[in-house]
This record gives structure tokens, C-alpha cells and sequence, in this order.
């Protein structure tokens, strides 16, 4: 992959109040906007200082999505200002637990609805609990559903969530914990009962067989982060940030039922040390996220990539980039220079953590 451009930081979203930010799940929108929602966000480019808020939704030109999304507006009165999707206050204290933050995990449209899967944190690695958020607006005020999950659903592996609507009227998910140390489960639910946590079901192997209905078995062991799954063109995509391996990987599905160890699979970028960026050759310092870009095909896949340097807090942004989906055979990118541990995975969690306490700094 290449890059395509920067999508936040300094000239481009501080007309918005956004300095420093991360994430930037996408979805259209009823209405046809794009739909973009970010994690934790501060005025300055950087993280900390004023104006801490998570998420924060930025609305774009659909028709700039394979050329470079430009941002057309934000959530809130203020058309200078991105105000916080959620009602709460960080740092206080939501049913008799400590809240610092709440994370964004995936969008999805089905109908004239939205939904947005949320983690609700004290520091990050911690979920005490997920939530869904629902929009009857095209994503320009959202309300909890009463869908919620407690932190240690399913192992700790309902945590970071992606999901898409299949055409058979189910919404597939895969999730796994926001550790970046676990595997990947799958679980369905029907479109119209998204909001309602008994329609949910597993998929999982029990008595010789893979079925529905079982509690649900790790699909894919591994270390992942943030996750994506979408229909493009006629295949399922499930892209994910592979903490372990220090990569964002592309898994090409049949469908969401299989076999994940024999689907086709290949890096599109492959992390690295600062002093080794090459992003013309998918060499990418301290990423994460990988966010499927609405409008993409399997010739010209666009992802919203995050990168921070826990070190200095800037680079502290989300960057499109592009590329093919890998097919059977293809040369990966050039390997990280440095074990994962080093500049990614599991160690640019530690040092998360360590930086979540300075936020309001």
C-alpha cells in the first residue's frame, strides 16, 4: 500500500478543534455522507492538553473517498468545532466505576439507522463494559440503545468489535479483547435486534461440529488490535491490525463462516522503526487501526491507518492509504527492522497506558 494522505493534524481538521486523534471507523451514511468516527481527540496536535473528548464524528465527501476523504463538517452547532458524540464526562465515576474513556470500535448502517459499538474504559486495556449507540439522524446525534456487555463477556473477547450486514438479514461480528493478546471470535445477530444482547449468538465448535447457537470458540488464535470486516465487490474483507506480527493484515472470505487459518491472507502494511518510514512502501511506524474506506474495491482498497509515537505524542493522527487486496502468491511488504515488541504490538500498549494517565495534562 501507499500513502494517500494525511486525514487529521494540523491544516487539515484543527479548523474542527481536532489536533491529535486516532481511529476513524467509516460508514456511509443514509444520506450519503461518509461517516467518520474518531477516538480520543485533543485541540493541540498531540495528546493531552485541552479539549479532550472521545469519540468525535467528522462527516465527508463520498465522492473523495478513493482519492483522498475531504472533511465536510462535525457534530455539534458550532461549524468550527467537533463536540463529543457520547454524553459523559471523562474521569468520573458511571455506575460505581472509574470511566476515563470511551473508545469507538466500529459503525454500521442498516437502513435509515446507525450504529456505533463503543469500549468503555479506565485507562485502556481496561473495558468495563461495551455499548451500542444508535442514529436516526445520519450520525449527528446518537443515544444508547440499552444493548451492554460487561468487560469480560465471552473471556475478555467481546471487546474490540467489526461488524457488516450479510444479505441473509443477519449482522456478522467478529470481536477479541483490547489487550492486543488474544484471538478472534465470531457471533451473528438479526439486523431489526441489533440493540437487544439475547439475539446475539455464537458460532462455535462443539460436539464434533462448528454450528450456531454454541458459545462462541476462538476462530483465528493470534494477537489482534483493531479489526474491520465489509462486503467489497463479492467478497468479505476482514482486515486487522496483527499486534504479534507488528502488521496490518487483509484475510479475503468467503464469508464470515470461513475457515480463517485456510483464507487467503497477506500484509498490506508492515510496522517499523521511525527511522526506517517509507510509506510509498507500506513501512509505517508504531500503526494501528485499518479501517476499510466505504467505496473500495479489491483493486483499490482504501484504509484509515492510526499512528502515534508514544514517545514525543506527535505523530498522533489517522492516514489513508491504498493498495490492491492481496491475492494468493503476492510479495508482502519488506519485514519490520525490529522485533514487534519494540515499536508495536503489545509494547505501544504499555506505553498507552502510560500516556493515558498524562491526558488531561
Amino acid at each position: 500500500m501507499r500513502k494517500v494522505k494525511d486525514l487529521t493534524g494540523p491544516g487539515i481538521t484543527d479548523c474542527f478543534g481536532v489536533g491529535g486523534t486516532d481511529l476513524g471507523v467509516t460508514a456511509i451514511a443514509p444520506d450519503g455522507r461518509l461517516v467518520s468516527v474518531f477516538g480520543d481527540t485533543f485541540e493541540r496536535a498531540g495528546v493531552g492538553g485541552p479539549g479532550w473528548r472521545s469519540p468525535v464524528v467528522l462527516f465527508g465527501d463520498a465522492a473523495t473517498a478513493r482519492t483522498g476523504i475531504r472533511w465536510t463538517g462535525s457534530i455539534g452547532p458550532r461549524s468550527h468545532y467537533a463536540d463529543q458524540a457520547l454524553d459523559y464526562e471523562h474521569d468520573s465515576i458511571v455506575r460505581g466505576r472509574r470511566v476515563s474513556t470511551t473508545i469507538p470500535t466500529d459503525v454500521i448502517t442498516i437502513g435509515r439507522e446507525m450504529y456505533l459499538h463503543v469500549m468503555v474504559c479506565e485507562g485502556l486495556g481496561n473495558v468495563h463494559w461495551t455499548e451500542v449507540h444508535r442514529s436516526t439522524d445520519n450520525g449527528e446525534t446518537w443515544h444508547r440503545t440499552g444493548a451492554s456487555w460487561p468487560g469480560d463477556q465471552h473471556g475478555g473477547l467481546f471487546q474490540m468489535l467489526t461488524w457488516e450486514l450479510g444479505e441473509d438479514g443477519y449482522v456478522y461480528a467478529f470481536s477479541t479483547g483490547f489487550q492486543r493478546d488474544k484471538g478472534l471470535i465470531l457471533q451473528r445477530v438479526p439486523a431489526d435486534r441489533i440493540g437487544d444482547p439475547r439475539a446475539w449468538e455464537g458460532w462455535g465448535f462443539r460436539d464434533g461440529a462448528w454450528a450456531w447457537g454454541n458459545p462462541p470458540t476462538v476462530a483465528l488464535t493470534g494477537a489482534f488490535g483493531e479489526l474491520c470486516l465489509r462486503r467489497v465487490e463479492d467478497r468479505w474483507l476482514l482486515c486487522c491490525f496483527d499486534a504479534g506480527n507488528y502488521r496490518i493484515d487483509v484475510l479475503d472470505l468467503d464469508g464470515p463462516t470461513a475457515n480463517l487459518y485456510e483464507a487467503s491472507r497477506g500484509t498490506v502494511l508492515q510496522g517499523t522503526s521511525w527511522q526506517h518510514e517509507d510509506h510509498d512502501r507500506g513501512r509505517v511506524a508504531q500503526l494501528y487501526g485499518g479501517y476499510i474506506v466505504p467505496g473500495s474495491t479489491l483493486d483499490d482498497l482504501h484504509l484509515v491507518v492510526s499512528q502515534w509515537n508514544t514517545e514525543h505524542n506527535w505523530p498522533y493522527r489517522a492516514m489513508q492509504f491504498a493498495g490492491s487486496v492481496p491475492r494468493p502468491g503476492s510479495t508482502p511488504p519488506p519485514e519490520a527492522d525490529e522485533p514487534a515488541d519494540a515499536r508495536g504490538g503489545s509494547g505501544i500498549l504499555r506505553a498507552v497506558r502510560e500516556v493515558a494517565r498524562r491526558f488531561t495534562g
